[in-house]
């Protein structure tokens, strides 16, 4: 019988092994901490004001016409922050979508093809978890379930999920501009996805994109000395 237990019980850790995680929300167990983390290591406070650190400030012009600051912490994740600022300086999320938004949970970005199976062309990142709690505004990346195949997707969490705590590696928060994040439309994909139309680092002091034109609001049978204009050219 005892024989038996023991049997049973390491079937079912293989199971819960085997199951896909990608940025989803785990159910809770306790973390395993890696052994190259100190449990008496202090983080890197996070700085809020976005005037300063400019080398480690992310921004992100929404297509919704809103911009996000990140505040990345290489102290917590440097690979991580390295891979991001290398992917931003090269345009790679400028046009992509959040591709997969979970009410409650997380906004999801990062796959250039907007199907959450694309990557960038980059090797992908070994794990860099860290003690920093999913809190809302965290910025982590995602992965499939090897632990380390994050590569260039990345969520930012709505509300607190510490079971994503020691599983994905939380390297930033938004320190401005979460309402424009709370109001990115919902999906997996969303119908009408928002999109970053820029991303940029703070101190390359590149201008916010310039807004689409809109045409002007015409009452029906006016004529404008545009519109004269172009039928005559």
């Amino acid at each position: 019988m005892f024989k038996r237990l023991i049997a049973t019980g390491f079937a079912v850790s293989l199971s819960i092994a085997a199951m896909p995680v990608m940025a989803q929300d785990a159910p809770a167990e306790e973390a395993a901490v890696p052994a190259q983390d100190n449990k008496n290591r202090a983080y890197a406070p996070m700085n809020y004001n976005a005037a300063e650190d400019l080398d480690n400030l992310l921004y992100l012009d929404l297509s919704s016409g809103g911009r996000v600051a990140i505040r990345l912490m290489p102290d917590w994740a440097p690979n991580h922050v390295e891979r991001i600022k290398t992917l931003t300086r090269q345009g790679f999320y400028n046009g992509v979508v959040f591709h997969r938004v979970i009410d409650g949970f997380m906004a999801q970005t990062g796959d250039p093809t907007g199907t959450g199976q694309g990557g960038s062309p980059l090797p992908d990142l070994e794990k860099e978890f860290n003690r920093l709690p999913h809190v809302r505004g965290t910025v982590s990346m995602a992965r499939a379930t090897d632990e380390n195949s994050a590569n260039s997707q990345f969520f930012i969490v709505f509300y607190p999920r510490f079971t994503l705590d020691m599983k994905y590696t939380n390297f930033g928060r938004v320190i401005q501009g979460m309402d424009i994040v709370d109001a990115i439309n919902r999906g997996e994909p969303p119908q009408n996805p928002d999109r970053i139309v820029q991303a940029s680092i703070a101190s390359d002091n590149l201008p916010p994109p310039a807004a689409a034109p809109t045409a002007p609001v015409v009452p029906a049978g006016e004529i404008t000395a545009e519109m004269l204009s172009n039928s005559q050219s």
